[in-house]
Protein backbone atom coordinates (compact mmCIF):
# COMPACT_ATOMS: atom_id res chain seq x y z
CA UNK A 1 0.00 0.00 0.00
CA UNK A 2 2.86 2.61 0.96
CA UNK A 3 4.51 1.55 -2.45
CA UNK A 4 1.33 2.45 -4.37
CA UNK A 5 0.90 5.53 -2.57
CA UNK A 6 5.01 6.29 -2.88
CA UNK A 7 4.48 5.64 -6.84
CA UNK A 8 1.04 7.66 -7.55
CA UNK A 9 0.84 10.59 -4.72
CA UNK A 10 4.13 12.59 -6.20
CA UNK A 11 1.68 11.82 -9.67
CA UNK A 12 -1.01 12.98 -8.52
CA UNK A 13 0.01 16.19 -6.78
CA UNK A 14 1.82 17.08 -9.95
CA UNK A 15 -1.56 16.63 -12.13
CA UNK A 16 -2.87 18.86 -9.24
CA UNK A 17 -0.24 21.58 -9.64
CA UNK A 18 -0.47 21.52 -13.48
CA UNK A 19 -4.59 21.87 -13.04
CA UNK A 20 -4.13 25.32 -11.15
CA UNK A 21 -2.14 26.44 -13.21
CA UNK A 22 -3.61 25.54 -16.59
CA UNK A 23 -6.90 26.95 -14.84
CA UNK A 24 -5.51 30.50 -14.29
CA UNK A 25 -3.72 30.49 -17.49
CA UNK A 26 -6.83 29.84 -19.17
CA UNK A 27 -8.35 33.07 -18.04
CA UNK A 28 -5.61 34.95 -18.31
CA UNK A 29 -4.45 34.12 -21.85
CA UNK A 30 -7.51 32.67 -23.74
CA UNK A 31 -5.67 29.81 -24.07
CA UNK A 32 -7.59 27.09 -22.72
CA UNK A 33 -4.25 25.79 -20.39
CA UNK A 34 -3.83 22.73 -22.80
CA UNK A 35 -0.64 24.15 -23.85
CA UNK A 36 0.41 23.58 -20.46
CA UNK A 37 -1.33 19.73 -19.81
CA UNK A 38 -0.02 18.39 -22.67
CA UNK A 39 3.60 18.01 -21.82
CA UNK A 40 2.90 17.53 -17.96
CA UNK A 41 0.61 14.26 -18.78
CA UNK A 42 2.88 13.14 -21.12
CA UNK A 43 5.96 13.31 -19.09
CA UNK A 44 3.59 12.24 -15.80
CA UNK A 45 2.29 8.91 -18.07
CA UNK A 46 6.40 8.41 -19.23
CA UNK A 47 7.79 8.25 -15.83
CA UNK A 48 4.76 5.73 -14.67
CA UNK A 49 5.99 3.50 -17.36
CA UNK A 50 2.49 3.50 -20.01
CA UNK A 51 3.08 2.42 -23.45
CA UNK A 52 5.35 5.19 -24.79
CA UNK A 53 3.47 5.18 -28.20
CA UNK A 54 -0.17 6.46 -26.91
CA UNK A 55 0.69 8.20 -23.67
CA UNK A 56 1.39 11.45 -26.11
CA UNK A 57 -2.56 10.69 -27.38
CA UNK A 58 -4.13 10.55 -24.00
CA UNK A 59 -2.28 13.74 -23.50
CA UNK A 60 -4.16 15.08 -26.05
CA UNK A 61 -7.13 13.83 -25.54
CA UNK A 62 -7.48 14.47 -22.14
CA UNK A 63 -6.33 17.84 -22.18
CA UNK A 64 -9.17 18.22 -24.75
CA UNK A 65 -11.67 16.85 -22.44
CA UNK A 66 -10.50 19.77 -19.80
CA UNK A 67 -10.70 22.45 -21.31
CA UNK A 68 -14.42 21.76 -21.55
CA UNK A 69 -15.22 23.11 -17.75
CA UNK A 70 -12.30 25.06 -17.85
CA UNK A 71 -13.30 27.23 -20.89
CA UNK A 72 -16.73 27.28 -20.35
CA UNK A 73 -15.82 28.66 -16.85
CA UNK A 74 -13.60 31.26 -18.28
CA UNK A 75 -16.38 32.27 -21.15
CA UNK A 76 -18.75 32.59 -18.97
CA UNK A 77 -16.48 34.93 -16.72
CA UNK A 78 -15.86 36.92 -19.67
CA UNK A 79 -19.35 37.08 -20.82
CA UNK A 80 -19.83 38.84 -17.33
CA UNK A 81 -17.44 41.74 -18.69
CA UNK A 82 -19.30 41.60 -22.17
CA UNK A 83 -16.15 40.66 -23.47
CA UNK A 84 -17.50 37.98 -25.65
CA UNK A 85 -18.38 38.69 -29.61
CA UNK A 86 -21.31 36.44 -29.96
CA UNK A 87 -21.10 37.43 -34.21
CA UNK A 88 -17.83 36.00 -34.57
CA UNK A 89 -18.64 32.77 -32.54
CA UNK A 90 -21.35 32.17 -34.81
CA UNK A 91 -19.39 32.99 -37.85
CA UNK A 92 -16.32 30.30 -36.80
CA UNK A 93 -18.92 27.61 -35.26
CA UNK A 94 -19.26 25.11 -37.81
CA UNK A 95 -16.07 25.48 -39.55
CA UNK A 96 -14.11 25.30 -36.22
CA UNK A 97 -16.51 22.00 -34.73
CA UNK A 98 -16.03 20.34 -38.35
CA UNK A 99 -12.29 20.78 -38.50
CA UNK A 100 -11.30 19.81 -34.37
CA UNK A 101 -13.76 16.77 -34.79
CA UNK A 102 -12.03 15.73 -37.84
CA UNK A 103 -8.58 16.40 -36.02
CA UNK A 104 -10.00 14.04 -33.44
CA UNK A 105 -11.05 11.15 -35.12
CA UNK A 106 -7.96 11.19 -37.30
CA UNK A 107 -5.37 11.42 -34.39
CA UNK A 108 -5.28 7.80 -34.66
CA UNK A 109 -3.31 7.56 -37.33
CA UNK A 110 -0.52 9.85 -36.09
CA UNK A 111 2.12 8.73 -34.78
CA UNK A 112 3.65 9.58 -30.82
CA UNK A 113 6.24 11.15 -32.86
CA UNK A 114 4.11 13.05 -35.36
CA UNK A 115 2.45 14.45 -32.75
CA UNK A 116 5.25 15.58 -30.99
CA UNK A 117 6.38 16.99 -33.50
CA UNK A 118 3.24 18.98 -34.61
CA UNK A 119 2.79 20.32 -31.04
CA UNK A 120 6.49 21.59 -31.05
CA UNK A 121 6.89 23.47 -34.03
CA UNK A 122 3.09 24.79 -33.07
CA UNK A 123 4.70 25.99 -29.59
CA UNK A 124 7.49 27.38 -31.21
CA UNK A 125 5.66 29.16 -33.91
CA UNK A 126 2.93 30.84 -30.61
CA UNK A 127 5.87 32.14 -29.01
CA UNK A 128 7.23 33.89 -31.73
CA UNK A 129 3.52 34.78 -32.56
CA UNK A 130 3.40 35.99 -29.01
CA UNK A 131 6.71 37.98 -29.04
CA UNK A 132 6.50 39.67 -32.65
CA UNK A 133 2.80 40.46 -34.62
CA UNK A 134 4.35 37.89 -37.03
CA UNK A 135 0.19 36.85 -37.62
CA UNK A 136 -1.23 40.17 -37.22
CA UNK A 137 0.97 41.92 -39.64
CA UNK A 138 0.25 38.63 -42.06
CA UNK A 139 -3.46 38.96 -41.67
CA UNK A 140 -4.29 42.40 -41.54
CA UNK A 141 -4.91 43.25 -44.99
CA UNK A 142 -7.60 40.24 -45.31
CA UNK A 143 -9.18 40.27 -42.21
CA UNK A 144 -12.91 40.88 -43.77
CA UNK A 145 -12.79 38.49 -46.01
CA UNK A 146 -15.44 35.75 -44.78
CA UNK A 147 -13.45 33.12 -46.82
CA UNK A 148 -10.68 33.66 -44.69
CA UNK A 149 -12.56 33.93 -41.41
CA UNK A 150 -13.83 30.47 -42.43
CA UNK A 151 -10.57 28.88 -43.87
CA UNK A 152 -9.16 30.58 -40.49
CA UNK A 153 -11.52 28.69 -38.40
CA UNK A 154 -10.54 25.25 -39.75
CA UNK A 155 -6.89 25.31 -39.81
CA UNK A 156 -7.31 26.68 -36.46
CA UNK A 157 -9.81 23.76 -35.10
CA UNK A 158 -7.87 20.83 -37.00
CA UNK A 159 -4.33 21.53 -35.52
CA UNK A 160 -5.63 22.54 -32.27
CA UNK A 161 -7.43 19.24 -31.74
CA UNK A 162 -3.80 17.36 -32.68
CA UNK A 163 -2.22 19.89 -30.09
CA UNK A 164 -4.86 19.10 -26.89
CA UNK A 165 -5.69 22.93 -26.72
CA UNK A 166 -8.15 25.35 -27.16
CA UNK A 167 -7.03 27.25 -29.38
CA UNK A 168 -6.52 30.94 -28.01
CA UNK A 169 -3.06 31.06 -29.03
CA UNK A 170 -3.62 30.95 -32.59
CA UNK A 171 -7.27 31.89 -32.23
CA UNK A 172 -6.22 35.57 -30.13
CA UNK A 173 -3.88 37.16 -32.08
CA UNK A 174 -6.05 35.89 -35.46
CA UNK A 175 -9.50 37.69 -33.92
CA UNK A 176 -6.61 40.81 -32.56
CA UNK A 177 -5.11 41.16 -36.66
CA UNK A 178 -9.02 40.97 -37.44
CA UNK A 179 -9.89 44.02 -35.75
CA UNK A 180 -11.13 42.67 -32.30
CA UNK A 181 -9.57 43.94 -28.74
CA UNK A 182 -7.64 42.28 -26.93
CA UNK A 183 -9.66 41.35 -24.21
CA UNK A 184 -12.72 40.78 -26.44
CA UNK A 185 -10.08 38.51 -28.42
CA UNK A 186 -9.46 36.59 -25.17
CA UNK A 187 -12.79 36.36 -24.06
CA UNK A 188 -14.12 35.23 -27.75
CA UNK A 189 -11.87 32.80 -27.75
CA UNK A 190 -12.64 30.66 -24.59
CA UNK A 191 -15.96 30.33 -25.86
CA UNK A 192 -14.69 29.24 -29.28
CA UNK A 193 -12.45 26.85 -27.42
CA UNK A 194 -14.95 24.94 -25.83
CA UNK A 195 -17.17 24.47 -28.88
CA UNK A 196 -13.40 23.20 -30.47
CA UNK A 197 -12.86 20.75 -27.25
CA UNK A 198 -16.33 18.80 -27.32
CA UNK A 199 -16.05 16.97 -30.84
CA UNK A 200 -12.65 16.77 -30.44
CA UNK A 201 -12.34 15.17 -27.10
CA UNK A 202 -15.11 12.71 -28.76
CA UNK A 203 -13.12 12.22 -31.77
CA UNK A 204 -10.42 10.99 -29.19
CA UNK A 205 -12.40 8.63 -27.78
CA UNK A 206 -13.86 7.13 -30.83
CA UNK A 207 -10.48 7.05 -32.15
CA UNK A 208 -8.36 5.86 -29.02
CA UNK A 209 -11.26 2.98 -28.15
CA UNK A 210 -9.49 0.14 -29.25
CA UNK A 211 -5.62 1.76 -28.28
CA UNK A 212 -3.34 -0.59 -26.17
CA UNK A 213 -1.68 -0.08 -23.23
CA UNK A 214 -3.79 3.60 -22.39
CA UNK A 215 -3.08 4.49 -18.64
CA UNK A 216 -5.98 2.50 -16.45
CA UNK A 217 -9.16 4.05 -16.24
CA UNK A 218 -8.79 5.48 -20.17
CA UNK A 219 -11.85 6.14 -22.46
CA UNK A 220 -10.36 5.77 -25.96
CA UNK A 221 -7.57 8.88 -25.46
CA UNK A 222 -9.04 10.52 -22.57
CA UNK A 223 -8.00 9.37 -18.58
CA UNK A 224 -10.52 10.05 -16.34
CA UNK A 225 -8.58 10.33 -12.88
CA UNK A 226 -6.43 12.94 -15.01
CA UNK A 227 -9.99 14.55 -16.22
CA UNK A 228 -11.35 14.79 -12.72
CA UNK A 229 -7.92 15.68 -11.17
CA UNK A 230 -6.83 18.66 -13.56
CA UNK A 231 -10.13 19.68 -14.77
CA UNK A 232 -11.50 20.08 -11.40
CA UNK A 233 -8.99 22.14 -10.16
CA UNK A 234 -8.17 23.93 -13.74
CA UNK A 235 -12.15 25.31 -13.21
CA UNK A 236 -11.76 26.28 -9.45
CA UNK A 237 -8.70 28.62 -10.99
CA UNK A 238 -9.71 29.48 -14.44
CA UNK A 239 -11.53 32.78 -12.91
CA UNK A 240 -8.98 34.30 -11.29
CA UNK A 241 -6.89 34.06 -14.08
CA UNK A 242 -9.62 36.46 -15.83
CA UNK A 243 -9.71 38.72 -13.09
CA UNK A 244 -5.39 38.74 -13.36
CA UNK A 245 -6.05 39.60 -17.39
CA UNK A 246 -7.97 42.43 -16.85
CA UNK A 247 -4.96 43.96 -14.34
CA UNK A 248 -1.86 42.85 -15.72
CA UNK A 249 0.29 43.98 -18.27
CA UNK A 250 -0.38 42.51 -20.89
CA UNK A 251 2.99 42.38 -23.20
CA UNK A 252 4.88 41.26 -20.37
CA UNK A 253 2.93 38.33 -19.96
CA UNK A 254 3.28 37.96 -23.70
CA UNK A 255 6.75 37.34 -23.65
CA UNK A 256 7.31 35.56 -20.38
CA UNK A 257 5.19 32.59 -21.35
CA UNK A 258 6.55 33.11 -24.97
CA UNK A 259 9.77 31.70 -23.39
CA UNK A 260 8.54 29.07 -21.67
CA UNK A 261 6.44 27.92 -25.10
CA UNK A 262 10.36 27.83 -26.42
CA UNK A 263 11.32 26.04 -24.12
CA UNK A 264 8.27 23.09 -24.19
CA UNK A 265 8.39 23.23 -27.99
CA UNK A 266 12.03 22.52 -28.18
CA UNK A 267 12.02 19.57 -25.82
CA UNK A 268 9.05 17.97 -27.75
CA UNK A 269 11.03 18.67 -30.64
CA UNK A 270 14.42 16.51 -29.69
CA UNK A 271 11.83 13.56 -28.23
CA UNK A 272 10.10 13.39 -32.06
CA UNK A 273 13.52 13.76 -33.56
CA UNK A 274 15.71 11.47 -30.67
CA UNK A 275 12.57 9.20 -29.87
Amino acid sequence: MSAVLALYLPFALGLALTGAVSGVMAGLLGIGGGIIMVPAMALAFQLLGYNPDVIMHVAVGTSLAVIIPTGLRSAKSHEKREAVDRGIVKRWAPWIVAASLIGGLTAVFYSAAALKMIFGVMALFIALNMALPVQRRMMEAVAHVPMVNRISAAIIGYISALMGIGGGSLTVPTLVAFGTSMHTAVGTSSALGVLLAIPAAIGFVISGWAAVGAPPFSLGFINLPSLVLIGGLATLTAPLGVALAHRLDARLLRIVFAIFLIVVGGRMIIQAVVG
